[in-house]
């Protein structure tokens, strides 16, 4: 009884142990490489085509849930970026023109 136990644990092992399986992915979730990621964001940076291809990305032109999400993530540090850049011209305008009341 016992070495049938054995038996059959030491089978399970080897099948485990022996077994590789290729993982076949659907196209929605297949990884990016990191080039493509560097691709993607140098066609991202593109002025006025990169920033439509941009929307489009996020807003689900692509079926792939990594690029959508990657589109979505670069789309929020856009919008970052320019209340960023808006908020130090709104001030620096502020700063300037508050100098220049005080040196009348």
């Amino acid at each position: 009884m016992e070495n049938e136990i054995n038996n059959e644990t030491s089978n399970v092992t080897k099948n485990v142990t022996y077994t590789t399986t290729t993982v076949n992915i659907p196209e929605e979730y297949k990884p990016i490489s990191a080039w493509g990621y560097f691709g993607y964001e140098l066609l991202f940076s593109i002025p006025c085509v990169g920033f439509i291809i941009l929307c489009v990305f996020a807003l689900g032109g692509t079926k792939n849930v990594n690029l959508k999400n990657f589109a979505r993530s670069y789309f929020c540090l856009l919008i970052l970026v320019v209340i960023i850049v808006a908020l130090l011209l709104l001030f620096g305008v502020g700063i300037a023109s508050f100098t220049s009341l005080a040196r009348n």
